[in-house]
């Protein structure tokens, strides 16, 4: 199984990071964080890295349901959401698919909210 809902968009990056964070908020998601890899390796490791960020991506009403169900849902929340450029008009945007991560956990509760959540983030990457 994929762990992940991906597409390619013609764009600029900055332009992408915008988009998706629009997409996300109209399916009811907040940015709980937001990882600058580019900089953070460059910084870290003096290396250079293509354009790459990751967005930790929170619907505080399936976050609640999912905790009531399972306590330790924690160390898979927020839900991550990647942006990357490929090209300087062309950028790749991805997001975890809950699904796949609640295979690994054995509570049977949880299948329901993973599958409401991996529709949301399908319309994101759709509607982006």
């Amino acid at each position: 199984m994929k762990y992940y809902f991906e597409k390619t968009l013609n764009c600029s990056f900055e332009e992408a990071v915008k988009r998706v964070t629009e997409e996300l908020k109209k399916e009811g998601f907040g940015v709980l964080s937001e990882i600058n890899i580019h900089e953070k390796l460059k910084e870290k490791l003096g290396v250079d890295f293509r354009k790459y960020r990751i967005l930790g991506a929170c619907n505080p009403a399936f976050a609640y349901k999912a905790l009531q169900e399972e306590d330790k849902i924690g160390t898979m929340l927020p839900c991550n959401v990647i942006v990357q450029q490929i090209s300087e008009n062309q950028t790749e945007i991805a997001a975890v698919d809950p699904m796949a991560s609640m295979q690994s956990v054995e509570n049977e509760k949880l299948a329901g909210v993973a599958n409401e959540v991996q529709q949301k983030l399908k319309h994101v990457i759709h509607n982006v």
